[in-house]
């Protein structure tokens, strides 16, 4: 890791929650996203998208914080959408953890607006 600052930002978009996530996200900061997520699946907007595309690294807490949201957001009956391109470092959790199917995942927040 390099020490780069994360950043979690929240916006509005048409019909969308857009969640950006950029620099290194851990434990330290996971909750700032799990906090964004959890208002997001409660807001009634009918989709979500995080946009993982600034994101240079992730660890099992930002997964469990994804894995949460996923399941609040089929009970509000919302749809989560991971964008990205993924950082290599970002892709490989959800490899080695097999979690990548879990997700409704696009190549840009473009295309995650409407997937």
């Amino acid at each position: 890791m390099t020490g780069e600052e994360a950043v979690v930002t929240t916006t509005t978009e048409r019909d969308a929650t857009v969640i950006s996530l950029h620099g290194e996200v851990d434990e330290d900061n996971a909750p700032f996203l799990a906090r964004a997520l959890a208002q997001a699946a409660a807001s009634g907007v009918p989709r979500t998208v995080v946009d993982l595309s600034g994101t240079t690294f992730v660890d099992s807490s930002v997964l469990h914080a994804l894995l949460d949201a996923q399941r609040a957001h089929a009970a509000a009956a919302a749809v989560l959408v991971l964008a990205g391109p993924l950082h290599t470092a970002v892709r490989r959790l959800f490899e080695v953890t097999g979690s990548a199917p879990a997700f409704r995942m696009a190549d840009s927040v473009a295309t995650a607006m409407t997937c």
